[in-house]
């Protein structure tokens, strides 16, 4: 059976692919950090469904950490196919309000976890000439977000990741593309407040919210074998307010 491993599956948009990747037929590994009720709850929803989950506990900022993880997942389940970079934080400051701690703690999570996760991977990949890598970017990442600087940037240094991967690994049959959501109905949205959220739905063409599911089904489809062709690309699930 082919292994997916999901970061940040404790989350809203997280804990939806992992399942989507369940309904794919791949053992999930669901990565987490703080809240393991949620994780495991997911894990179990899975194997309610006769699937086929276990959480890992890992800081996606500490690479000696997913190095133990990546290993564990190979134990326990076997030959990972499929690495889902989701783990990821938000926060709204004005640029002269962002402390070298702030910067320091989104580019870890946002972007240095994925870099090593990719990388504690990538030797399985390239040993079995197969693998996909999906990294989960944001719209910010594309066009910049307005008092989001630091998390603008994690994400569009995740986009310039996710291209140079891409050409480095294509030659042993790897892909590595990125999907980039717009406004998604999750808690980090809900938490900008209601006035803001309504705004932003009245800018998108669609006139809706994006679900988790839309971000999973995108997911999905790149970690499909109908997808071997493509790399290297930002797949957008925005309802058309970037374009």
């Amino acid at each position: 059976m082919s292994i997916a491993v999901v970061t940040g599956a404790s989350g809203g948009i997280g804990a939806e692919i992992a399942k989507r990747l369940a309904q794919d037929g791949f053992s999930v590994a669901l990565i987490y950090n703080r809240n393991a009720e949620k994780a495991q709850k997911t894990a179990d929803e899975i194997t309610l469904s006769g699937g086929s989950a276990k959480t890992y506990k890992c800081d996606v900022r500490d690479s000696s950490e997913i190095t133990s993880a990546i290993e564990a997942i190979e134990r326990d389940f076997g030959e990972i196919s499929v690495l889902v970079n989701n783990a990821g934080i938000s926060e709204q400051k004005l640029l002269t309000d962002i402390t070298d701690s702030d910067w320091e703690n989104m580019i870890s999570t946002n972007l240095s976890g994925a870099f090593y996760f990719c990388r504690a991977v990538l030797p399985y990949f390239v040993h079995r000439k197969s693998g996909r890598i999906i990294n989960i970017s944001s719209m910010w990442g594309e066009t910049g977000g307005s008092c989001e600087v630091h998390y603008s940037a994690a994400k569009a240094g995740l986009i310039g990741l996710t291209k140079a991967l891409a050409k480095e690994v294509a030659p042993s049959g790897i892909t590595v593309n990125a999907v980039s959501p717009g406004v998604i109905n999750t808690e980090m949205v809900t938490k900008l407040g209601k006035d803001t959220v309504d705004m932003l739905r009245e800018e998108i063409p669609v006139m809706r919210l994006g679900t988790p599911e839309d971000v999973a089904n995108a997911v999905s489809f790149l970690a499909d074998d109908r997808a071997s062709y493509i790399t290297g690309q930002i797949i957008s699930v925005n309802g058309g307010i970037v374009i």
